[in-house]
């Protein structure tokens, strides 16, 4: 993995975890899924300008690049993001990136029980790590009663929606067409959630500062910047690799969490972090395939 690529994954680390401090600032000042919806249609807007700038085109995509546009619309955006949201009304933004965080584990799981997929011994460590570091955060968030049982439920949800949608969109990333695919997928996600908001929520917002500033870094950032970055990176490095970096953003996300809104970290949430920042790894770095060793030929006699 080159410094390049490494640089591109802390970025993305960075910018994916602080979306849960920002979105955390929209969510207790407004209706979360028009707010999400509305997010969604300002990037892929500007996404799909700009890839139509860079000479790209959605006649160009392929059936599979097709079928990511609308798995991840539906999947990453509305049900994602659309749960991870109304869910941060009533829990930390801390708490909400460390659960977000659990989707490698929950993809290597899944793709060992559904799909046959063989787990090493790293990766049997890794999922017991992750599970026991979640067990150790969740245990101390409900006896202490500071967080949602409902709220809790609702990420986890969410956590297992992104992992079906990235099983199933695996080598999507391939063939160019990147920004294109970027805008469409949350333009998607921006029409699925203007039909479903009117249904559960009424729209009543007050402007504050700090919720329009929050808005515009959400869009930009985390939105459009973060995502292009990830399509890049997979395209860079694989699926594989790239998943690695996960494992850093339950460290940026409750640290993020404690700068900028004050949210209190109890001894249990930093042992919690580090036992499934490790396990995520563990996890990851089983998938990576073996150095091939070369074969030592004798001189020729």
């Amino acid at each position: 993995m080159d410094i390049r690529a490494i640089l591109m994954g802390v970025f993305f680390a960075v910018m994916w975890a602080s979306a849960f401090t920002s979105t955390r600032m929209i969510v207790t000042e407004a209706p979360p899924l028009f707010a999400l919806a509305l997010r969604f249609a300002m990037s892929g807007a500007a996404a799909f300008v700009i890839a139509l700038a860079m000479g790209e085109t959605w006649r160009a995509l392929t059936r599979a690049q097709w079928r990511a546009v609308v798995i991840l619309g539906l999947c990453q955006n509305a049900l994602y993001l659309g749960l991870n949201w109304v869910a941060m009304q009533w829990i930390e933004a801390g708490l909400a990136s460390i659960i977000a965080a659990t989707m490698p584990l929950i993809v290597a799981m899944l793709g060992w029980s559904l799909f046959g997929e063989r787990l090493r011994p790293m990766g049997v460590l890794g999922l017991a790590l992750g599970l026991a570091g979640v067990a150790i955060i969740m245990g101390a968030r409900l006896q202490g009663g500071g967080s949602d049982p409902v709220g809790i439920v609702m990420c986890f949800a969410a956590a297992l929606a992104l992992a079906v949608a990235t099983l199933t969109v695996r080598g999507a990333s391939s063939g160019g067409n990147v920004m294109m695919i970027v805008g469409l997928q949350m333009l998607v996600g921006s029409a699925t959630l203007w039909i479903v908001a009117p249904l559960v929520e009424d729209f009543r917002v007050d402007l504050h500062p700090r919720l329009v500033w929050a808005f515009l870094y959400t869009v930009i950032v985390p939105g459009l910047v973060a995502t292009w970055i990830w399509f890049k990176l997979v395209g860079r490095i694989g699926a594989v690799r790239a998943a690695t970096f996960h494992f850093l953003t339950p460290f940026f996300g409750v640290a993020t969490g404690a700068l900028l809104l004050g949210e209190e970290l109890a001894a249990g949430d930093v042992i919690g972090v580090g036992v499934i920042m490790a396990g995520i790894l563990a996890v990851q770095l089983s998938k990576a395939p073996a150095p091939v060793v070369p074969v030592r030929r004798p001189p020729p006699a």
